[in-house]
């Protein structure tokens, strides 16, 4: 069997990462390897993080984990070269090793100990689902509403989740007795050791099916495809995402759904690049108007707004705008629109623009030009 994976690499994560660190880096990466994802998802590698998270973000698995490795999880049998050994123990009155306190409860809880079950057989959450949409500019800047589709499991109006063709087709399990859970026994370095399981037979639901469901065939839920209507607020920025509560994967024994996130991509702007909330824009005027100055109207993500251009404008100056930029998202207010001024040269003359500018040029030495001021710095 091939060996594991350390469960800080899976994630790419540090050893002493914070929880929050973890919790990041694990939504970051089910995005990535998501089943329903068609570019990068990947079973295996979705399965591999979300064993990953389950441990280090739990802090007495990420304790057991740290000291034992993957060993503390194991479930073969015990002995020299049998796994871990101490699979089945009950060490809940533990009181050695010193001061590791709970010690006795890590190993009752993650080894099988004690009559712990080693599976939650009651109703429990769908997983959380991720998809990505991608928006225009403006619909981030101003906000919209779109319609997404998706892939969504429902109820099965047949057998309405029972999973079965009629109700006489489901019937106590008689493994379990209806309970769920079975005892079963493993020797140990310590002797046989009793422990509670999820029943093989039922798998934690205490009901066994003669007869499936012809619909969904015994699975309680059908997959529907969904035309869902999400709102884009005004100001959301690239990788922000929305939440869509119960639009997840189902939920198992008759647990709920789990949420939809619906993280946004943002296509490019021909002319606008967006830094937080401000805008940058590339603005080309004529050399007269900067040596002269004028008034331009200059296009914002809020339409046509006036700009004085000041006599003397230099080559690459940026002039603010105040307050146009994109408003914020929590408080609304909006930031500002930097125009990078890009001054333009003719490159051709007729003869009343050349005779003007060599007038100009006539009303001033030589020696008052900026090129001799600057060849004044490499004199002797």
């Amino acid at each position: 069997m091939a060996e594991k994976k350390d469960y800080y690499e899976s994630l790419g994560v540090s050893k002493n990462a914070s929880k929050d660190e973890i919790k990041s880096a694990y939504r970051k990466l089910a995005k990535k390897y998501h089943p329903d994802n068609k570019e990068t998802g990947s079973e295996a590698k979705f399965k591999e993080v979300q064993e990953a998270y389950d441990v280090l973000y739990d802090d007495q698995k990420r304790s057991a984990y740290d000291q034992f490795g993957h060993a503390a999880f194991s479930q073969t049998g015990g002995g020299p070269g049998g796994g871990n050994p101490f699979n089945g123990a009950d060490f809940s009155n533990f009181q050695g090793f010193g001061d590791m306190g709970g010690f006795g409860d890590i190993f009752s809880s993650f080894f099988g100990g004690g009559s712990r079950s080693n599976r939650n057989t009651g109703p429990t959450q769908g997983e959380d689902m991720v998809m990505r949409v991608k928006i225009d500019f403006m619909d981030a800047v101003l906000g919209r509403d779109i319609e997404i589709s998706i892939n969504h499991d429902e109820e099965c109006p047949n057998c309405h989740g029972t999973g079965a063709k009629t109700p006489n087709d489901i019937r106590t399990c008689p493994t379990c007795g209806g309970t769920g859970s079975v005892r079963m026994q493993r020797r140990t370095m310590f002797g046989v050791m009793e422990n509670q399981e999820v029943c093989p037979n039922c798998h934690g639901s205490g009901k066994v099916i003669s007869d499936y469901c012809p619909k969904c065939g015994g699975k309680g839920y059908v997959r529907v495809k969904k035309q869902l209507k999400i709102h884009i607020p005004v100001g959301i920025n690239e990788g922000q995402q929305i939440r869509v509560a119960g639009m997840g994967e189902i939920g198992q024994r008759g647990g709920p759904h789990g949420d939809l996130y619906v993280e946004v991509t943002i296509k490019p702007h021909q002319y606008f690049k967006r830094e937080r909330n401000d805008i940058h824009i590339n603005v080309p005027i004529d050399f007269t108007d900067a040596i002269l100055g004028t008034n331009l109207d200059i296009p914002t993500v809020n339409g046509d707004v006036s700009l004085t251009i000041p006599p003397g404008t230099q080559v690459n100056q940026i002039l603010r705008m105040r307050g146009q930029g994109i408003k914020d998202l929590r408080n609304g207010k909006p930031g500002d629109q930097y125009v990078h001024l890009d001054i333009k040269m003719p490159s051709n003359l007729n003869k009343e623009q050349r005779a003007i500018l060599e007038n100009y040029r006539n009303t001033y030495t030589k020696k008052d030009s900026w090129f001799s001021k600057f060849k004044k710095n490499f004199t002797n």
